[in-house]
């Protein structure tokens, strides 16, 4: 496994030497600098898109095909670099499984490949095609947030993600991965069978330091934990006993249960009916970042599985930053559906969906 670049201010993420960090590429900025038209969430030139789409008409291709693009777009030797066989498996320094798949490999900070994206091992039209992809992966409303998150936690976009290429785009199965501190993102194309995100994903942020504040001030994921607190507030006595749970599980805990499995915390078929109607309001908080497909895809694997009364909602007491009662760390599981939000010390989201559960993870 290649070792992440780690800011000083996070020792949980942190296990080897500290590297100063400069910002990555930009594009949009310097398009808008130039007087330059920006067609897209990406800020590209229609004469640009043309060449990566493949007519002037196409003004938003897929990221899907803009991995098959990048892909086609590549020399031998990236190739040899960064693009994989479907089933390649490396042996890892550390996790639980040292020896897997490194296409549904996930951590909360890693390097896929040792290319960074912002490195010339790629040209400068292949950078715009990862960062279109990038973009194309995320609801528009929360590139911003998510280039923040990258700022506070990597010092910017580029400079400390890279990416891996997974099977041959444009055939039946192949997969994009980008990585880096605090991210592990996926683009699949549905050849992913029965899960969501292309596979398991993680996110999160240290918005001020490695121990945030209570209120985890300038955080972009905390908000999701503000609306989990509000069902927890709406829960009676006899509720909460079965909600509030001492010790939380290990934060790489993400393979799926299956039906006969034990689930911590209280069950949505227990709740209310305002009660899960404020569920159903965090679920929404939850897939809000990603695109509409991904979004589409992980409410369909919930669906397969019973929805939301299949689940259970776990809050733990262990890790409550302040003591104040407002939990930061929680979980939403179904029988192949996790959501392990741990806001102690500071942010990391460990996200596992898919409509089997026999399907696994790596960690």
């Amino acid at each position: 496994m290649f070792e992440a670049p780690k800011p000083d201010h996070c020792p949980d993420c942190d296990r080897e030497s500290n590297l100063n960090l400069v910002d990555g590429l930009d594009r949009r900025k310097f398009l808008q600098a130039t007087g330059s038209v920006a067609l897209t969430s990406a800020g590209l030139t229609a004469s640009w898109w043309s060449t990566i789409a493949g007519t002037d008409d196409d003004k938003n291709p897929s990221a899907e095909t803009l991995v098959k693009k990048l892909y086609e777009s590549m020399n031998e030797k990236q190739r040899a670099g960064v693009c994989f066989d479907w089933d390649f498996s490396r042996e890892f320094k550390s996790g639980i499984n040292r020896q897997g798949l490194l296409r549904t490999r996930v951590e909360n900070n890693w390097q896929v490949t040792d290319k960074t994206i912002s490195s010339d091992f790629y040209t400068t039209d292949q950078q715009e095609i990862i960062r279109a992809i990038f973009e194309g992966l995320y609801a528009p409303e929360w590139i911003p947030r998510i280039e923040k998150q990258l700022q506070d936690d990597a010092g910017g976009y580029g400079k400390h993600q890279s990416i891996a290429i997974f099977g041959k785009p444009g055939a039946d199965k192949f997969e994009f991965v980008m990585t880096g501190r605090h991210l592990t993102l996926r683009c699949d194309g549905n050849s992913t069978d029965h899960v969501a995100f292309g596979g398991p994903i993680f996110y999160g942020h240290a918005a001020s330091d490695f121990n945030e504040p209570a209120d985890h001030p300038g955080n972009v994921f905390w908000p999701q934990a503000v609306e989990a607190n509000k069902v927890f507030g709406m829960l009676d006595g006899k509720q909460r006993k079965k909600a509030l749970v001492e010790t939380r599980p290990r934060e790489q805990a993400i393979a799926f249960k299956g039906t006969t499995g034990p689930l911590s915390g209280i069950p949505i078929s227990e709740l209310s009916a305002d009660q899960k109607e404020q569920m159903q309001k965090v679920l929404q908080k939850l897939i809000e970042p990603y695109r509409e497909a991904d979004r589409a895809e992980a409410m369909q694997c919930l669906k397969s599985q019973g929805g939301l009364d299949k689940c259970s909602l776990a809050f733990y007491s262990q890790g409550d930053i302040g003591d104040d009662k407002t939990w930061d760390n929680w979980r939403l599981e179904g029988p192949s559906f996790i959501w392990y939000y741990r806001g102690s010390p500071h942010v990391h989201v460990w996200v596992n969906v898919s409509a089997d559960p026999s399907v696994q993870t790596n960690t």
